[in-house]
């Protein structure tokens, strides 16, 4: 949806416990680029996966953002704003409009392979222990315009043997080759849950999102994203992928990482304490005085 020009920016955790120190780097990061120019944030739920995913952790996120002092300007569990719902397991149809394009215009096809059968095809792409798809189920010609969205199995987007270049904001230049970098990557898995691809496409799109800031992690999606929002005939949004968080091992923090949990920080920091350690992390400030929304703004322009 176009917004005239305003800088819409979001935050879109996944409810699967607590958020950590590196959850709140992202938050805040996203929430200073878009409050520095006036625009407008929001706050999705990404609850995707219905094993993991919980209303308990929603509400600590909504809570922890708050307790932080930032503000949202739609969205989350109250799906305030005109573009809702704001909770991904409630946009199911949205997300079965989208995969019928794809199916029309035949960039989809059905596979049965198990986790284990794409794993045997092929060592392990590099050295991040990614797996690329061989293309087992792919039908011998593409496109494909008889997929049964019904049948069994998961539903995978065909990707061509093409470049998709973009200049992230604060990684530079990027080129990702799809077929070599990614391959044919699932849209909708087996059991019927939507992929994160996706549905973080339809929902930047619709929403009306101009700046996706998130960790360098997610660098790779960001070219498997691009090229469906060019098969949607969506602009994509500007990226910013920020380093990693990690933690005295070196290793990326996760939710795993108890010490550094909202729940420990909350114990032992008051809010303008853990907004220092993420200014002084950013290197907004020469060490992890306290600091609070207001002043971050202002040191942050």
């Amino acid at each position: 949806m176009e917004r005239s020009g305003e800088i819409v920016g979001r935050f879109a955790p996944s409810p699967s416990g607590r958020m950590h120190l590196g959850n709140v780097y992202t938050a805040v990061m996203s929430w200073l680029s878009v409050r520095r120019r006036g625009g407008r944030w929001i706050l999705r739920i990404e609850d995707l996966d219905p094993q993991r995913s919980k209303l308990e952790y929603a509400r600590l996120i909504e809570d922890d953002l708050h307790w932080l002092g930032l503000d949202w300007d739609e969205g989350g569990l109250d799906d305030v704003g005109p573009y809702g719902p704001y909770t991904q397991s409630r946009r199911g149809e949205i997300y079965a409009e989208y995969l019928e394009r794809l199916a029309r215009e035949g960039y989809i096809y059905k596979c049965r392979c198990t986790r284990a059968d794409v794993m045997a095809t092929q060592a392990p792409h590099q050295s991040d222990g990614r797996v690329i798809y061989a293309g087992t189920c792919r039908p011998p010609v593409m496109p494909c315009r008889d997929v049964d969205l019904a049948a069994p199995g998961a539903v995978r987007l065909w990707v061509p043997d093409a470049d998709i270049c973009f200049d992230d904001l604060i990684a530079g230049p990027q080129r990702f080759n799809l077929a070599r970098d990614c391959g044919d990557f699932i849209v909708r898995r087996a059991d019927g849950a939507w992929s994160y691809q996706l549905a973080v496409v339809v929902d930047d799109a619709l929403m009306g999102v101009t700046e996706v800031m998130r960790g360098n992690d997610l660098l790779l999606s960001a070219a498997q994203q691009i090229y469906l929002y060019r098969l949607f005939g969506f602009e994509p949004p500007r990226f910013a992928h920020l380093p990693l968080i990690t933690n005295a091992r070196g290793q990326r923090l996760s939710k795993r990482d108890a010490s550094q949990s909202m729940e420990a920080l909350r114990a032992t920091h008051t809010p303008a304490e853990v907004l220092g350690m993420v200014a002084h992390m950013a290197r907004l400030q020469p060490d992890a005085a306290p600091i609070s929304p207001k002043e971050l703004l202002l040191i942050s322009n």
